[in-house]
C-alpha cells in the first residue's frame, strides 16, 4: 500500500458521498475496536480518529482511511484490515493537533505501508 492510498478510502465499499461516521462502531478481524470520535475527509488525509474505551484505556487511535474494510450504515459499523495488536502498535495518537501534523502522519502512513497488504479476510 502505498502512502497516497493509505489516506484515502478504498473505492467500493461504502464511503461514496461521505457518510458521517462519527458514533459508528469499529471491528477488526479479531473483534470490536471501539467507537468513531471524529473523522477528517480532507483528501489525502481521510482517517478516523477512535476512542478504543477500556480496550487500551481509554485510548484514542488514528486509522487511515486506506485500512476501511467496509463501511455499514445498516449496523452503523466501519470494519479494518486490520487487527488489535496491529492497530496498537501503530505511532500512539495522542492530542488532536496530530490529525493535521505532516510529520505525525508521515510516520502512521509508513508503519501501516509496512505491514503490507493484509492476508485476505473472511
Amino acid at each position: 500500500m502505498n502512502d497516497i492510498s493509505i489516506w484515502a478510502y478504498p473505492t467500493g465499499i461504502g464511503h461514496e458521498g461521505h457518510p458521517v461516521l462519527t458514533g459508528y462502531g469499529v471491528e477488526t478481524p479479531d473483534g470490536k475496536l471501539g467507537q468513531v470520535q471524529r473523522q477528517m475527509d480532507t483528501p489525502g488525509r481521510q482517517h478516523l480518529v477512535v476512542d478504543t474505551a477500556v480496550w487500551v484505556f481509554g485510548k484514542s487511535v488514528l486509522i487511515p482511511a486506506g485500512i476501511v474494510r467496509a463501511i455499514d450504515p445498516a449496523t452503523k459499523t466501519v470494519t479494518v484490515t486490520r487487527t488489535k495488536d496491529e492497530v496498537k502498535a501503530a505511532p500512539r495518537f495522542a492530542v488532536d493537533s496530530q490529525t493535521t501534523d505532516a510529520r505525525y502522519l508521515a510516520d502512521v502512513g509508513a508503519y501501516y505501508a509496512r505491514l503490507g497488504e493484509p492476508a485476505l479476510l473472511m
